[in-house]
């Protein structure tokens, strides 16, 4: 046999995620270059790993056990590869981290230069929605989680890195009149809501709820991004994040819509459970945000702080 750890890498992501296609998202490869790893790696078995039947993709039992096995030599590789950094004095290890959907414009900026200074990290980000990514810090799976709505029944502990600032949107063509009361607005207006699960849906449906306004026409979709096509296309209006905006509104293809009781501010918060045993990577990430934070702000966020 002659497989690759690249190939054992890919074949355990297929087993994980059930899937070529989520597989091939979650390692940034395109779904051609995961099928060819895969089979080439099924080639060096005379039993089969995996089968697939209508359009689905399931493990075998055998493929379930190589998959065990494929884990442990890539965690020894691992283990070879801090031990080689540390041995240099190097700070190595692993940082995780799950971030609601929107917090992917926001967490990349506080961990750039963290990363840069410390090659030997081997960094994993999982955006996903508010309900997975509760879900994970619950299973003590991950290090942090970014988040702008706070669990409410988990002790945790926090550190508040920006605002959240939601505001109602829509198109450059919409015939809103600016300042028009919520109660008024809402009766009409077709409302695009994210998923359940969706933080954003539930800033957005606290908002409602606090104005006792009914909602009489809306619809759903399960991210950011297919909103903003929705509300360009002249689908409809929603209560949106400013994070995730910018280009939109700079393009004049978004335009925000003044309303009383608009924008609702809350806070993007890193979040650990209390009392969490950190490891010397995530401390030293948290010791790093709690000294450059401001810093970034003022480099990366300039823009935002006009609104």
């Amino acid at each position: 046999m002659n497989y690759t750890l690249n190939q054992l890498q890919v074949f355990l992501k297929v087993v994980q995620c059930e899937s070529v296609t989520k597989a091939a998202e979650e390692l940034h490869l395109t779904q051609p270059a995961v099928s060819i790893q895969l089979r080439n790696f099924q080639d060096q078995f005379d039993v089969a790993l995996t089968e697939v039947i209508g359009r689905k993709i399931y493990i075998t039992a055998f493929g379930r056990e190589i998959a065990v096995a494929a884990e442990k030599i890539i965690q020894e590789v691992q283990a070879i590869n801090y031990m080689t950094l540390e041995y240099k004095g190097r700070l190595t290890g692993r940082l995780k981290i799950s971030s609601v959907s929107t917090g992917k414009y926001v967490m990349p900026f506080f961990l750039t230069d963290f990363i840069k200074d410390h090659s030997g990290i081997e960094l994993s980000i999982d955006v996903t929605n508010k309900k997975k990514v509760i879900e994970s810090l619950e299973k003590n799976d991950i290090d942090f989680a970014l988040v702008s709505v706070l669990p409410s029944q988990m002790n945790i502990e926090k550190l508040d890195l920006l605002q959240n600032k939601l505001f109602l949107v829509g198109n450059s063509k919409t015939a809103i009149e600016s300042g028009v009361k919520s109660q008024d607005a809402f009766q009409e207006l077709p409302l695009i809501f994210r998923e359940k699960g969706s933080a954003t849906r539930q800033t957005m449906e606290g908002f409602l709820k606090n104005n006792n306004v009914a909602v009489q026409k809306k619809m759903e979709l399960t991210s950011n991004e297919a909103v903003k096509q929705a509300i360009m296309a002249g689908l409809g209006y929603s209560i949106m994040p400013l994070i995730g905006i910018k280009n939109e509104l700079s393009n004049n293809e978004l335009r925000i819509i003044p309303m009383k009781g608009l924008p609702i501010t809350i806070n993007w918060s890193l979040i650990w459970l209390k009392g969490k045993k950190h490891s010397p990577v995530s401390l030293a990430f948290l010791d790093h945000l709690k000294r450059t934070k401001n810093q970034i702000i003022s480099q990366r966020f300039t823009w935002y702080e006009k609104y």
